[in-house]
């Protein structure tokens, strides 16, 4: 799975010029903890986040630094990206060692097309274990493999997949684990699978 199928492509940005206040309601009316900058063309500038505004409180009450009024002037720049086919492991790991919470996507000019959250790539989690089921014996087994699905036992729980039973060959096996342990929400595969021939040998 890669980044396109998860980010959000409804994002909402500011300009450089934006007034900081202005940027502080948006993320307060939204919900959200950061804001990516753009220029008129869609390029990412920058971004905004809840840490800026800490930064800025923090100056003002001591009077440590001078004032702000644009979003370009306290926006944190060389902000890390990914593009659109970055698969979403790449970018949970991005995001783990950088210790950042969203992850702005841009096309080959650094045009914004979207953003994906911690939040976007948790929800792969919440995916009933049925409806994951329904898509391993009709989408893998039946129409990817063409194995009649009731020739084999699959049992999904918590995200945790079972194959039993006798498969065709060793390499369709195989196959079926790897296609099986990409899905949403498929925590891991227990294969229990035999088959009739070893084309692997």
């Amino acid at each position: 799975m890669h980044v396109v199928d998860l980010m959000t492509t409804d994002v909402i940005a500011v300009s450089p010029d934006t007034a900081i206040r202005d940027a502080a309601r948006l993320m307060f009316r939204n919900r959200v903890s950061g804001l990516p900058v753009v220029d008129p063309m869609d390029r990412l500038q920058g971004i905004i986040t809840e840490a800026d505004f800490l930064r800025l409180e923090v100056a003002r009450e001591e009077a440590s630094g001078p004032s702000y009024e644009k979003v370009g002037q306290v926006m944190t720049d060389g902000v890390v990206t990914v593009n659109p086919e970055t698969t979403v492991y790449e970018a949970a790991k991005i995001m783990t060692v950088q210790d950042i919470k969203r992850l702005p996507v841009v096309d080959g000019e650094e045009r914004l097309v979207g953003i994906i959250s911690r939040a976007d790539i948790v929800a792969l989690f919440t995916r009933p274990d049925e409806v994951i089921e329904d898509e391993i014996r009709e989408d893998l087994i039946r129409r990817v493999l063409f194995v009649d699905p009731d020739e084999l036992d699959v049992e999904v729980s918590n995200g945790v997949v079972t194959f039993v039973g006798e498969i065709g060959t060793r390499t369709e096996a195989r196959l079926l684990e790897e296609l099986a342990r990409r899905l949403d929400g498929v925590i891991r595969i227990d294969s229990k699978l035999t088959w009739r021939i070893d084309d692997t040998a």
